[in-house]
């Protein structure tokens, strides 16, 4: 039962992951855009999730305001700096999008304030589902099938619609695509808009199950890159993929490493060097990954 409750658990996270990672993924890989920021719609998704659902203690309508309010700063961050950017090296990427995180930081402090919030599960959710024998958290569950989802919606957005067909035809040709009438501003402003909605999504559903404070975004966000190397940049299947495999193996790693070094050496020094050990897996993974298939796992084809 514990194997099971852990993998679930490892699906859960790495769902989360996959709602940050598609995003990312489509603006680094299609629009060729470093965007250190995307941790920071993460921040600013779980906020707008947390004050919209305490206000009205609805938490649909504080997923919606969540994922409305993302896409306007993401469409609106976008026409206002990031399309600056776009014909600077990625250095410049960095710099200007670091300095986004630290306004953001301080926009969530003056606003929310210092101290954290919490949002409570809601009471539809608030229980437990009977998987094969194990009494599974319904919130952790909804999770799970709500992130695949989105997995499917993306799938269906960029395979099946015109618009998916656009960004796929702009990635390959700018300029062709411009030439043909696409209004290729507004492509991107979209694209990055949507990666926008998907991070604050990703926070909003995380809110009820971590604290909501300034800073939360930078720890995921580099697992988040850690997922789109493995997965290969610009692939949303690799995005997905990977997600699931680092959620399983972080989630893993922590549950069972510092069991196992207890067979070999002391409690109390497995129970310290465990947690840490389990930490670097997931880099050992990419490293691994990286010397195999340097291009990763799943390469975007266009």
């Amino acid at each position: 039962m514990l194997l099971l409750a852990q993998l679930l658990n490892g699906l859960q996270y790495g769902l989360l992951l996959f709602l940050l990672a598609a995003g990312l993924t489509l603006v680094f890989g299609i629009m060729s855009f470093v965007n250190l920021a995307h941790g920071s719609l993460y921040m600013m998704g779980a906020y707008i999730a947390a004050s919209v659902a305490n206000s009205t203690g609805n938490f649909l309508v504080g997923i919606a305001a969540a994922l409305a309010g993302c896409l306007a700063i993401g469409m609106l961050l976008e026409r206002v700096a990031i399309s600056r950017l776009y014909d600077k090296d990625h250095l410049s990427h960095v710099l200007a999008t670091f300095g986004m995180i630290m306004f953001f930081n301080e926009l969530a402090s003056m606003v929310w304030g210092k101290q954290p919030l919490f949002v409570a599960i809601p009471a539809l959710l608030d229980g437990t589902v009977d998987l094969f024998g194990l009494q599974y958290p319904l919130y952790r569950f909804a999770v799970i099938v709500a992130g695949l989802a989105v997995a499917a919606g993306c799938y269906l957005m960029i395979h099946k619609t015109r618009l998916g067909m656009l960004i796929r035809a702009g990635a390959n040709n700018t300029a062709m695509v411009g030439a043909l009438g696409i209004n290729i501003k507004l492509l991107n402003a979209m694209l990055f808009g949507i990666g926008a909605a998907l991070a604050g999504l990703s926070g909003a559903v995380a809110a009820p199950i971590l604290s909501v404070q300034a800073g939360m975004g930078e720890p995921v966000l580099i697992v988040t890159f850690v997922v789109i190397v493995i997965g290969g940049i610009g692939s949303v299947k690799g995005a997905f993929y990977s997600a699931l495999i680092v959620g399983v193996v972080d989630t893993m790693g922590r549950a069972f490493l510092p069991l196992a070094l207890n067979a070999v050496i002391s409690r109390e020094l497995a129970d310290a060097a465990g947690p840490a050990l389990a930490s670097l897996l997931i880099y050992l993974l990419m490293a691994a990954v990286l010397a195999w298939r340097p291009q990763g796992l799943f390469v975007a084809k266009r």
